[in-house]
This record gives C-alpha cells, sequence and structure tokens, in this order.
C-alpha cells in the first residue's frame, strides 16, 4: 500500500486491515503465528533468516502502528522500556546531554538520571510546561529533548510543535513517550517529533496479558535501530506477543472511546466531590493546559490523578475500600485500577519529581461508569469521613 492510500484510511481502517495479506496465508482472517527461530531459504529468498532480525507475524504489528502513528517505519520490542532504552541509547554517546521531564515515567527517568551516568551522559529535568524552559536547558553536548505529553501521574503536556521547532534549530533529537494518548488521539510526528515511543503493554494491547513496546520513525533510522541496539541488545518481541499485540489493535479505538466517555464523566464527578481536592486531566476543560490539549490531541484516555481531602492514612485507606478498582502499577487494560505515587513521599520527592503529596492515581477500565463512580463515592466517604 502506498503512502497516500495510508494516509486516506480511517484508523479504524488501519487497526482493522492494514497489512494483513489475506491471499499470503489461503485466506486466514488472522494472520498466522510463526512460532520458529529460523527461516530457511533453499528455494525461496523470502527476506527472512532469524526471528531476533525479522519474523512476518511481528512485522504485522509493526505495519499497523507505523501507519497509525503516520510514520515510515515501526519496531516492536519486549518491553516498553526495552524501545525506550534503544532509542536513547541510538543517540546517546559518552558526555552527551539529555532533557527530559521531572514527572517522566521513573524507569526512564532512573534509566537517564542514574544508569547512563556511567558513560558520562547528564541530564537536565524541567516541568516541561514551556519552551523555554528547554532552550535554557540545552546545552552545547545536548543530544536528545524527551517527552512524554502528557507526563506521568500528574497529566501535564508540552508544546509538541514549539519544542520540536526548537530541537530542529540546534540538531537535536526529539523523542516522545506516546503511551497515554495513543495514536488513536495525538500523532507527535505531525508536529515536527522525531521517534515515537510506546509501552504496548498498555493500551494498544488492552488486556493486560502482554508486555511489549514500539518505536516508529523514519525507516533509514529504524534499520539503524533493528541491526544495532534491538539486534544486538536482543529486545525484539516475541511472535506470540505480536499475534497479542495485533489482537488488541483491531479494537483499539473502540475501546479507547469508551475509555475516554467514561473517564471524562468520572473526572467530573471527582472534580465536584467534596473530598477531593484536585484533580489532574487534561481532558477538563478546567486543566490549565486545556487548549492546548485540544489542539494537540483528538481525545483523551482514561488514565488520571486525584487528590483527596485527607492524611497519608486516610488517603491510602480509599485504595482498600474500593471494589471495582484494583491496587496495581500499571494502566490501559479492561480492568480499572489504582495506585499511591503520592503517598509517603517527602517534599523533596514532590520538588524533584512534581508530584503532589497524597495523589492517587486511577486507570478508568472498561466497567460501567455508575459502579467506577459509586465506587469512588463510597470509598471517599468511607475513608475520611
Amino acid at each position: 500500500m502506498e503512502d497516500n492510500e495510508k494516509v486516506q484510511q480511517t484508523k479504524e481502517d488501519l487497526c482493522a486491515h492494514y497489512a494483513d495479506d489475506y491471499d499470503k496465508h489461503l485466506g486466514a482472517i488472522i494472520p498466522p503465528i510463526f512460532q520458529t527461530t529460523v527461516f530457511t531459504r533453499k528455494v525461496t529468498n523470502h527476506g527472512y533468516t532469524y526471528s531476533r532480525v525479522t519474523n512476518p507475524t511481528v512485522e504485522v504489528a509493526e505495519q499497523k502502528i507505523a501507519a497509525l502513528e503516520e510514520g515510515e517505519y515501526g519496531l516492536c520490542f519486549g518491553s516498553g522500556m526495552g524501545a525506550i532504552s534503544a532509542a536513547l541509547m541510538h543517540y546517546l554517546e559518552r558526555d552527551s546531554h539529555v532533557i527530559a521531564l521531572k514527572a517522566v515515567y521513573t524507569p526512564t527517568r532512573v534509566f537517564l538520571d542514574s544508569y547512563m551516568a556511567k558513560f558520562g551522559v547528564s541530564a537536565t529535568f524541567v516541568s516541561g510546561e514551556s519552551v523555554a524552559e528547554f532552550e535554557q536547558a540545552i546545552q552545547p553536548n545536548t543530544k536528545v529533548i524527551y517527552l512524554e505529553s502528557p507526563v506521568s501521574n500528574i497529566f501535564t503536556l508540552q508544546d509538541l510543535e514549539g519544542i520540536a521547532k526548537l530541537a530542529k534549530a540546534h540538531g537535536i533529537i526529539t523523542m516522545i513517550d506516546n503511551t497515554w494518548a495513543t495514536p488513536i488521539f495525538q500523532n507527535p510526528l505531525r508536529f515536527g517529533i522525531d521517534i515515537v515511543l510506546h509501552s504496548a503493554s498498555k493500551y494498544m494491547g488492552g488486556h493486560s496479558d502482554i508486555l511489549g513496546g514500539v518505536i516508529v520513525g523514519k525507516q533509514e533510522t529504524l534499520k539503524e535501530i533493528a541491526s544495532q541496539e534491538r539486534g544486538l541488545y536482543g529486545a525484539n518481541m516475541d511472535p506470540h506477543q505480536a499475534y497479542l499485540l495485533v489482537r488488541g489493535l483491531r479494537t483499539l479505538p473502540v475501546r479507547l472511546d469508551r475509555h475516554q466517555e467514561t473517564a471524562l464523566k468520572v473526572a467530573s464527578f471527582l472534580e465536584d466531590h467534596p473530598l477531593v481536592s484536585r484533580v489532574l486531566y487534561p481532558g477538563l476543560p478546567s486543566h490549565p493546559q486545556y487548549e492546548l490539549a485540544t489542539k494537540q490531541m483528538s481525545g483523551f484516555s482514561g488514565v488520571m490523578s486525584f487528590i483527596p481531602i485527607g492524611t497519608p492514612q486516610q488517603i491510602y485507606q480509599v485504595i482498600k475500600k474500593l471494589k471495582f478498582f484494583e491496587e496495581g502499577p500499571s494502566w490501559g487494560g479492561f480492568e480499572s485500577l489504582i495506585n499511591s505515587p503520592g503517598i509517603g513521599i517527602t517534599e523533596e520527592v514532590t520538588q524533584r519529581t512534581g508530584i503532589p503529596s497524597g495523589l492517587l492515581r486511577i486507570s478508568v477500565g472498561l466497567e460501567h461508569v455508575d459502579s467506577l463512580i459509586n465506587d469512588l463515592d463510597q470509598a471517599l466517604h468511607s475513608a475520611l469521613r
């Protein structure tokens, strides 16, 4: 399929049918799982040799996601961090510098702030709410600006177009973790961002049963990453993971519409609740960056944070009183989850990460909206009375 044909298809069409060659697989509506390590080629040179390099099942997922992100090429990895670390290692070199966000996904921050220090790589962390912050943080050895919009836990946004222009003027690569919005609701490449990253374990998979990561960008760059960082580190995606990922992609637009519909109602309920002091969700008109959110995104997913009114002990009891929200660290699956990044943290942690004390994060699942709202209401009243 030519690029112009790809753009003309809706995202629903891409999820349902793109890269599915039915005739190639005897008319099978679901592509087979090529659960094989090696490919022989005595008769036909089909281009496959070893699944650490390429695999037909994995390629279906890669092509669908690249098309959804309006990118030239996609690469799947065994986890989100596999994708993130490979992309960063491709560009960072000894004694280089990276700019990232204070509240960036915690393992990413640890990777940049601690692990990469042994290579002499330094990092500057900013709130990310103004382009000027990034401009002031640029150093002569800055190689990468790493974004996550909306950012983990506190859901502030970055001006993607403005940052991309700034970075290009200084010869700096821009990357973004687009897991929260997914390519259904945000396409950072449109705004000039160079590399888009995803944890496919979240909304793309959608069923909390796979680990996976994806990079989308220029074909030339990603082919280099495929043979270097992915091939040498061995962080490729397994064919069965890819099969489950493709299954999740087929229903991604439908699921996200439901997540968004429910989340907007839940966020509005929490915003009006007498026992809640603050709700952090870019889909609310009261969000300070709502205008930027509607400019950069066409919709909003189901993850948000809120701060109940009470002591840390009382707030933690809210979690224990919930019946529909399970306590867990992930998000983006069919189930509703809650965790507590703001419980038990010090003022120093708040200053360093931007996470307020008492913050709870919820992932709104696919349960009935009334069940979730009633559950939150009873837990708040029971724990904070």
